[in-house]
């Protein structure tokens, strides 16, 4: 039997993982995200540098909205992925496909609901955030235009998950590769070439979207070679509601950024008016490209945990634990490293035509980037709760990392150290969430049996 690239070697959920095969098996999803960010930060680059410092600002204010309406994708992706690979592991092959395909079918039309609503609440969505004048015309502009792709955005975001699944992870890395190169070549044209300005770069935003939504339910919905494919649903309530209740963690992310990012703009606008808004976009444009290995690991690895939590295989769990936390530790101190001494050049790509913009922003990133070497355990923590199927644990890490601790620091900090508060604020809730996470790892070893 041959893998997606032709090699006989096929790694299989089923097999032990040592560090080699771990790699292996998780680097495609890696990848994948890592591509993911920097194919999404082509729209802040090209906004930024040939449309302009206000439609920048626009871009970066508005987008946590839209991203609020299509976090299902998160809920039903790795939620739904977490319940079929923990079937599979118990042998049920059968039942795996039926709520594969329940589970999609749902979420399509969860998120049409969710577009309508998104747009009759855009423009006060937008005035709320402290959007005004030119920059409110350019939120409600933007963000109409990515309203309109929320159904295939929502679908984008949730097969990689079940690619990893259905152990065809090299495959869902090529959609997501040819999905930004689309993203990428089409900033180019619209922005660089034919100056369609912020339009442009939502159009361009709009095409990856589809070919990453669009794509995965062509190849699923055909005779395929993976262990999923989307056919007659197995309307199961119960197994909707536990996909829910595993993807809680990965909605509140999203959920829980989307709010504190308004939060931390309307702090900004505050402190250091739009080019606060501006820098901490690059920021957090910067940031995802760091994060996404940790993201990417976490998702790639999460199936493989379902699967021997399914089949009851202990020792796998404990040497599976081991290992990521040995990977993740080393990684995140060579993160850190790379960011301090990369912090000025990172930042001149965005903002480099502004001296003082770019002043803001380099200090910004070298304060924030403090925050690596604890962020990937506290992503890990809460990715293996939803793994092994304990979607309450993993949700409230979550919601410690990515809301409750942000919104302390990011109110108490700017009052002590004022603009560079705000910059620590993720610094001190990493930190946090990073031993809350490690202190749910250890209070449930007996009940999993993972140490």
């Amino acid at each position: 039997m041959k893998d997606d690239a032709g090699s006989t070697n096929v790694i299989q959920l089923s097999d032990h993982f040592d560090y080699k095969r771990l790699i292996r098996f998780t680097l495609p999803s890696v990848a994948m995200m890592v591509f993911t960010s920097l194919y999404t930060i082509v729209d802040g680059y090209f906004v930024s540098n040939f449309v302009g410092k206000t439609p920048f600002a626009a871009l970066n204010l508005i987008y946590p909205y839209v991203q609020l309406l299509t976090c299902f994708g998160f809920i039903f992706g790795t939620g739904g992925a977490a319940l079929i690979a923990k079937t599979l592991g118990e042998g049920n092959r059968e039942k795996a496909n039926g709520i594969f395909s329940f589970v999609v079918y749902v979420s399509i039309a969860s998120s049409v609901v969710l577009a309508v609503l998104g747009w009759i609440f855009l423009e006060p969505a937008a005035r709320l955030l402290g959007a005004e004048g030119e920059m409110l015309d350019y939120c409600i502009m933007y963000g109409s235009i990515l309203l309109f792709a929320a159904p295939v955005f929502t679908l984008q975001t949730e097969f990689p998950p079940f690619f990893v699944t259905a152990e065809k992870p090299k495959l869902g890395l090529f959609v997501t590769v040819v999905s930004g190169l689309t993203n990428m070549a089409l900033d180019a044209i619209f922005v660089g070439v034919l100056s369609f300005g912020l339009a442009g770069a939502a159009y361009a935003t709009v095409a990856a979207q589809l070919v990453g939504g669009v794509v995965p339910i062509v190849y699923f919905g055909r005779k395929n070679s993976s262990l999923l494919r989307l056919g007659r649903p197995r309307k199961d309530m119960k197994a909707l509601g536990r996909t829910v209740t595993n993807g809680a963690s990965e909605v509140m992310t999203s959920v829980s950024l989307s709010l504190v990012s308004m939060l931390y703009n309307v702090q900004l606008l505050k402190f250091e008016g739009e080019d606060g808004v501006a820098a901490y976009g690059a920021l957090m444009y910067l940031n995802f490209i760091f994060i996404s290995i940790f993201l990417g690991y976490s998702s790639g690895v999460s199936p493989v945990i379902s699967y021997h939590y399914g089949a009851k295989n202990r020792e796998e769990l404990k040497g599976l634990l081991k290992k990521s936390v040995i990977l993740i530790g080393a990684t995140s101190l060579v993160m850190l490293a790379i960011a301090e001494f990369a912090s000025g050049p990172l930042s001149y790509i965005f903002v480099g035509y502004d001296e003082g913009l770019l002043s803001l922003t380099e200090r910004a990133f070298f304060i924030y980037a403090f925050s690596f070497p604890f962020v990937g355990l506290a992503i890990y923590s809460s990715a293996f709760f939803t793994a092994l199927n304990n979607g309450l644990v993993s949700a409230i890490i979550s919601f410690l990392r990515t809301f409750f601790f942000q919104v302390v620091a990011v109110l108490v900090l700017p009052l002590i150290f004022a603009t560079d508060g705000i910059w620590m604020s993720g610094v001190v809730s990493e930190l946090l969430a990073a031993a809350c996470g490690a202190l749910f790892i250890y209070s449930k070893r007996k009940k999993y049996g993972y140490l």
